[in-house]
């Protein structure tokens, strides 16, 4: 017994010793804490919100009202080859909300089973098309230029390589080159890498210091980075003088007719947004970001987007996965199409010609992300107009 006692008290000690060393590493390169690490790695995408620090974003003080009316929903769908009922792609799909709105009005809308309208959802990659929309802002107002670098508003973090080359025009379009791979491993084997510490870090000055290396020239080629995007949240921060919830809460949510508070997750609080991803919203908030890009950049009278960004940002000028046109933070998937889409499922899709915006928000499984197939359906819905 007294072996046993001696044994337990042993592992014991080195178990406490593992988790102070640990949690000693995990502050070292400014990563939560290993039990919050574990958590966030494991969560489903709708329950990551909350895991992180974030800002608030406050919504207009009267929201602009949605109509609404009924619009019936195809009862066969094809879905990955086969031809499905409506709610089975829906369950297949891992979807949370999803709402279809037609020449402004709410035709169909649906919400799995303890979601509602109120609930705030995670966009992830989503965030990038609502960091363009702030960037085309400041490039309205003349306060920064595509041509801009970097480095012009960091100048601490020149490096003497073509890293202190990168412009805003190169971030936007997913040419900068900066390396930090958007392609990880899944599973806990995965956390340790550069893009999984950009999501998880508490420090995100202290992440770009010791992620300067180049994988390309800027402009020489296109690759999609979350890096970029956050260079961009950086500036946006740095010029504005303000964080970017802040700015985004008076320049685009409250001006768009938000309903509901969003959230933006941050390193700290206090710190740089996550812009590459961690944009958290209602359904209902989502869709009025893409009824303005088919209102020609506006939201009622308030004029969001202005021409010149609108058609930059439905304008491809690259391709990047899927052979997907790619420009400004947006996805162009089919001719005309204009799509946010982030990891796990989300979407804000809109098609122009038909007066259609398709807000799907859904937990897809890490590794299971079926961008094309989905693709494929909303693009036909947005084409069985009534």
């Amino acid at each position: 017994m007294k072996h046993l006692f001696r044994g337990i008290r042993n592992t014991v000690i080195v178990l406490l010793a593992l988790a102070v060393a640990l949690t000693g590493f995990t502050r070292f390169i400014h990563y939560p804490n290993p039990i919050a690490a574990i958590k966030l790695g494991l969560a489903p995408a709708s329950k990551t919100p909350d895991l992180m620090p974030w800002h608030t974003i406050q919504p207009a003080t009267t929201p602009i009202v949605w109509p609404t009316s009924t619009e019936k929903i195809p009862e066969t769908i094809s879905w990955q080859g086969s031809t499905v009922k409506w709610q089975e792609f829906l369950d297949k799909s891992h979807t949370n909300a999803f709402i279809l709105i037609r020449n402004g009005v709410i035709t169909y809308e649906y919400y799995k089973k303890g979601m509602t309208p109120a609930t705030r959802l995670p966009s992830y990659s989503v965030a990038k098309t609502m960091t363009s929309i702030v960037i085309g802002q400041l490039v309205a107002a003349g306060k920064i230029s595509e041509g801009d670098t970097f480095v012009k508003y960091f100048p601490q973090f020149k490096t003497g390589t073509s890293f202190d080359q990168v412009t805003i025009q190169t971030l936007l379009d997913m040419q900068a080159g900066v390396g930090v791979s958007d392609n990880y491993p899944t599973g806990p084997q995965g956390w340790g890498v550069a893009i999984a510490q950009m999501y998880a870090t508490t420090d995100m000055n202290w992440f770009i210091k010791h992620n300067r290396k180049m994988a390309f020239e800027p402009g020489s080629k296109s690759e999609y980075m979350s890096v970029d995007t956050q260079l961009l949240g950086m500036i946006i921060k740095n010029v504005t003088g303000d964080n970017v919830s802040n700015y985004f809460s008076k320049h685009v949510w409250q001006p768009i007719g938000a309903q509901y508070p969003a959230t933006w997750n941050v390193d700290h609080i206090g710190g740089q947004e996550k812009t590459f991803c961690c944009f958290n919203a209602a359904a209902r908030d989502y869709a009025r970001v893409g009824l303005a890009l088919i209102n020609g950049g506006y939201a009622g009278s308030n004029q969001i987007i202005n021409a010149d960004w609108l058609k930059r940002m439905t304008t491809p000028v690259t391709t990047l996965d899927h052979n997907w046109g790619y420009g400004a933070q947006t996805w162009h998937p089919f001719p005309g199409i204009t799509t946010a889409m982030g990891l796990h499922g989300q979407w804000i899709f809109t098609d122009p010609k038909t007066r259609t915006v398709i807000v799907k928000l859904s937990d897809n499984p890490t590794g299971n992300d079926p961008e094309v197939d989905t693709a494929k359906v909303l693009y036909d819905l947005a084409q069985k107009v009534n």
